[in-house]
């Protein structure tokens, strides 16, 4: 005969608080046998307990709030497509007859030899904006498209770039930018997490610092999914749970809230352990939506190809780039997380981040970037013209970019196909799209080398206070206090890039 949650609160209040703390982590470690181990109130109210009811109803009120905004939002969602590795601005977006001229002979800073983009630039549409050949698709897409030539950033190093065009920190680990948008706005839907991270296998740079809450509280952190799991019970492990029903799971979460409370009142709130209860509740409830946001098979076999996946949704690349081209590598890896991100922005989720790594081309930099701006072009310029076919373009910033750019000269001084190009920390590109920002429209300019940013210059803090204020907040008063100061995602910098506006 099982005890009553009445029962073994009485038992475990018997202990001192020392031993308190350690018998219900034990408890949690026991029966936390997967996400879905620990139910949300809203499914399970049949079978809840007049105690419990108290603090659900203020998680889920906590979720829905929002910070006050300073303007009229232009964008409701952000889709950040994280290029990591940092491609080539020099063969993507920032095209240098002058670096071509003076290919094999020595850089004038004495970085070795020039090296002139093995790609040919070509206007597109009504802008007339020069896009590589690499990206015909996107390219074609410009229009609708902001292209900040002039950013830069601080550290060539790819774990601390990545983490800081994140968070906005080098050093010290702050809640990542997602982390901070979904604090400003709250969650508009209660079933999904608000910020999802969307990956391969590998972890990125920086793993889950780059999703993080941090000293933010827990339900504002990221969501990280790993989409090569095939099925969504494959993609998100225990998302159902086959050994326990809606009452006993119920019943384990009431108990589990009786302890917490216990704790709060004798010694002090654990916000780590208020994470994980809430992630557990998130995903109890996550069991019906998840199961269909994440289903692509749902979407039409002309969808699916315009993301570059085949019309069975299982496989195959669905992408044609011409005779005698090298087939891309697994594109329909990358358009299957943005054709979920797609339906994650459409059923309320706030942020998505989609990484799409690879892009460290030191040396080979003709085949990489041919085959690498192969396995995106098709699924990114999908993606920009399905949000705008369905009316979601208006209110949803797309950002494509990476951590930093790459150098004007050979890697090594490497010659023929086997050049490449190093880490470039003072000058690459970011493309916006959609959310309240021009569209045809080019920010800024690096020299005529393609070597640093010399015009309209943009700092990763500069972009960060663009993005928040397209999200209607001033980014010096969306603040947090923690410590005994008030921290921001952009730290004590950063400045509005008003030009790029619509």
């Amino acid at each position: 005969m099982n005890p009553s949650p009445e029962f073994l609160a009485r038992h475990f209040s018997q202990f001192s608080p020392g031993n308190m703390i350690s018998t219900r982590r034990q408890f949690l470690q026991r029966s936390g046998m997967g996400l879905g181990m620990l139910g949300l109130a809203g499914l399970l109210k049949p079978f809840s307990t007049a105690a419990a009811e108290p603090g659900l109803a203020a998680a889920a009120a906590a979720a829905h709030e929002v910070q006050p905004m300073q303007f009229a939002p232009r964008a409701q969602h952000v889709i950040h497509i994280f290029l990591g590795g940092a491609p080539s601005h020099l063969d993507t977006w920032d095209p240098k007859p002058e670096l071509n001229r003076m290919d094999g002979q020595s850089l004038p800073s004495g970085d070795g030899l020039a090296f002139g983009s093995p790609f040919s630039f070509i206007r597109q549409g009504k802008s007339g904006i020069e896009v590589s050949e690499v990206l015909p698709e996107l390219g074609s897409m410009v229009d609708d498209m902001t292209v900040i030539r002039s950013m830069w950033t601080d550290i060539p190093a790819h774990e601390s770039a990545m983490v800081f065009m994140n968070t906005g920190s080098l050093r010290l680990p702050r809640p990542s930018m997602g982390s901070w948008a979904l604090y400003g706005l709250g969650s508009l839907n209660e079933n999904l997490p608000g910020f999802v991270s969307l990956r391969g296998p590998d972890l990125p740079s920086g793993g889950s610092s780059n999703w993080q809450s941090v000293f933010l509280p827990g339900r504002f952190q990221g969501t990280s999914v790993n989409t090569n799991g095939g099925n969504v019970n494959r993609i998100i492990e225990n998302l159902n749970n086959p050994f326990l029903s809606l009452k006993e799971q119920r019943r384990q979460l009431d108990l589990v809230r009786q302890l917490d409370e216990m704790h709060n009142q004798a010694l002090e709130q654990d916000s780590q352990l208020e994470a994980e209860i809430a992630s557990m509740e998130m995903a109890f409830r996550m069991q019906t939506e998840a199961t269909d946001a994440f289903d692509i098979s749902r979407e039409t076999p002309d969808t699916r190809a315009a993301y570059g996946l085949s019309s069975s949704a299982g496989g195959g690349t669905g992408i044609k780039r011409g005779q005698g081209k090298k087939a891309p590598p697994n594109p329909a890896e990358v358009g299957k997380r943005l054709l979920v991100a797609r339906r994650l922005v459409e059923r309320g989720v706030r942020f998505v981040q989609v990484f799409a790594g690879g892009w460290d081309m030191h040396g080979n930099l003709k085949d990489s970037m041919e085959n690498r701006a192969g396995g995106i072009d098709l699924p990114v310029a999908g993606l920009l013209r399905d949000l705008k076919q369905r009316g979601l373009l208006d209110s949803t910033l797309v950002i494509i970019g990476g951590e930093f750019g790459r150098t004007a000269g050979r890697d090594r001084n490497g010659l023929g196909e086997t050049a490449g190009r190093d880490h470039n920390a003072q000058g690459f590109c970011a493309c916006l799209a959609g959310g309240g920002v021009k569209g045809g429209y080019v920010h800024g300019a690096t020299d005529e080398l393609g070597q640093a940013a010399v015009v309209d210059k943009v700092h990763v803090h500069d972009l960060h206070a663009t993005i928040l204020r397209l999200l209607g907040f001033d980014h010096e008063k969306l603040t947090y206090r923690y410590n005994g100061r008030d921290f921001r995602l952009t730290d004590v910098a950063g400045k509005v890039v008003s030009p790029i506006l619509a």
